[in-house]
């Protein structure tokens, strides 16, 4: 059984621990669990019963209506709510509660869903990245099991593999070509997956090197390859693996390349690269990185 505490609800559920705390006291809608040091901690159903408070507090009912629902009336209310709405936050936080029962029907469902209504870029930009930004919290606080991340990794990789061989092939005569890597020892490849689908969607080409390039790898084909830019994703702190020292390696090595990294840290690590790096903190600098291109 995973167990979160409360800044962990709070991060994913959006409400605010103070808020939640309110709502434990004056409702009652959960009953943390204690530990021997008498420290808050909330199970799966907590989770999944606040990702469900939360949808319905967003769609305009007030938390005491809410407060008085019974377990069935509140799924009730829920289905007929998400069913209505248009929300990416209602169907990202559908997809986190899927998750965590493993219910690949519904959360294949609900990506289909958000896929008819939004179309496939928007679902990727405002679904699919902040369901995994979730899920990496998730991973990182060791609330989800390997199996769980593996669940929803698998079936998202092959809907953005689908999408991408999906795309017509139209030659772009003003395109610029784009070597994709995962550094030696990264493994984690949706969001790589996700930059080429953006990247040949925008009608550019793609070198596709896939996960844990050895460096000696990626200056070997830079030499043999013409292309105009480099991105580099790495969501994971490798053992002895210097993200910043690696990227400088880069520049260097492709003086005249544009230099992307994606990457989940502090902008101010990168303060010291050079103007031809790119930091990407978020999927939509690439597809504004992306546009300015036109």
């Amino acid at each position: 059984m995973a167990v979160y505490s409360i800044k962990e609800l709070e991060n994913l559920s959006g409400i605010k621990a103070h808020t939640i705390r309110i709502w434990e006291k004056r409702y009652c809608l959960v009953e943390p669990h204690r530990t021997n040091t008498n420290i808050r901690y909330y199970t799966d159903n907590d989770l999944k019963k606040i990702l469900n408070v939360a949808v319905l507090n967003r769609h305009g009912i007030k938390i005491s209506n809410i407060a008085r629902l019974n377990d069935l009336e509140l799924k009730e209310e829920i289905i007929r709510v998400a069913g209505a709405s248009h929300s990416s936050d209602t169907i990202v936080d559908s997809m986190v509660m899927s998750m965590i029962d493993f219910d690949e029907y519904k959360l294949e469902s609900l990506i289909e869903k958000s896929i008819s209504k939004k179309g496939l870029k928007a679902t990727i930009i405002e679904v699919l990245c902040p369901f995994l930004q979730k899920v990496g919290i998730l991973w990182q606080s060791g609330d989800v099991y390997p199996a769980q991340e593996h669940f929803v990794s698998y079936l998202i990789r092959q809907k953005i593999i689908a999408a991408t061989n999906g795309l017509s092939n139209t030659f772009n005569p003003h395109g610029k070509k784009f070597l994709l890597l995962l550094p030696e020892g990264e493994w984690h490849e949706i969001g790589l997956l996700i930059a080429q689908y953006l990247i040949k969607e925008a009608k550019h080409e793609v070198i596709y090197l896939g996960q844990s390039v050895p460096y000696s790898d990626v200056l070997a084909i830079g030499a043999a390859k013409k292309f105009d830019a480099v991105l580099v994703s790495s969501t994971t702190s490798l053992p002895g693996f210097d993200l910043l020292l690696y990227l400088k390696d880069l520049g260097g090595a492709f003086p005249d390349k544009k230099v992307l990294f994606m990457s989940g840290q502090a902008e101010d690590q990168f303060k010291e690269l050079s103007p031809n790096h790119l930091h990407l903190p978020h999927i939509t600098y690439l597809t504004d990185f992306l546009s300015s291109l036109l």
